[in-house]
């Protein structure tokens, strides 16, 4: 198995290390050819207006929108959650729309009033440790849309079929569970 992590913007390398620590053979994905040598894809936080920028500049745009709605697995944290989304309330922008979620980015507040907070997760014997960073918040979302986790009984970690999406950062902890979940979506 190889995973993709998009390596547009943001803080793909702290994926690429955790998938790495996992034994997972990882490519960098920047150009929209390299989508077809990885079985999933992890799409980092940063800055989700200039992710969408840059992936239709280099024609990345499109073909991950056709490869998800086919069912390619994808993982979207924080701005990755954004691009996913159908839906930017507060700041309308172009996303993917690839999971029946709508969002309102920044919601949590900005870089200064980051936070971690103790979550449950469906399926975890023990909670996980969700940093919060300048976090979108889930404000609606689909009947087919699964909620694995909430904060303050917000959705924080959803799934609908081949996508995962989280408001916070798991790839800045030590725990890799979030990330093997993930994992065990692209091997069904």
């Amino acid at each position: 198995m190889k995973i993709g992590v998009s390596g547009i913007q943001g803080d793909f390398r702290e994926h690429k290390v955790m998938l790495e620590k996992l034994g997972v053979d990882v490519k960098v994905v920047r150009k929209p050819e390299e989508l077809d040598e990885v079985d999933g894809l992890v799409i980092p936080g940063g800055e989700s207006t200039t992710m969408i920028r840059i992936m239709k500049m280099v024609n990345l745009y499109e073909k991950l929108k056709q490869k998800i709605k086919e069912g390619f697995p994808v993982f979207g944290t924080c701005a990755g959650m954004i691009l996913l989304s159908k839906e930017v309330v507060n700041f309308p922008q172009d996303s993917l729309g690839v999971i029946d979620i709508k969002v309102e980015r920044n919601a949590y507040g900005r870089q200064v009033d980051s936070f971690e907070e103790q979550i449950e997760v469906k399926g975890f014997e023990k909670t996980f440790n969700a940093i919060f960073i300048r976090a979108p918040k889930v404000v609606d979302y689909g009947e087919n849309v699964e909620v694995l986790a909430t904060y303050m009984d917000s959705p924080v970690l959803l799934r609908q079929n081949n996508v995962l999406v989280a408001s916070f950062h798991p790839e800045l902890t030590e725990d890799t569970r979030i990330h093997e979940y993930f994992l065990n979506m692209v091997k069904k």
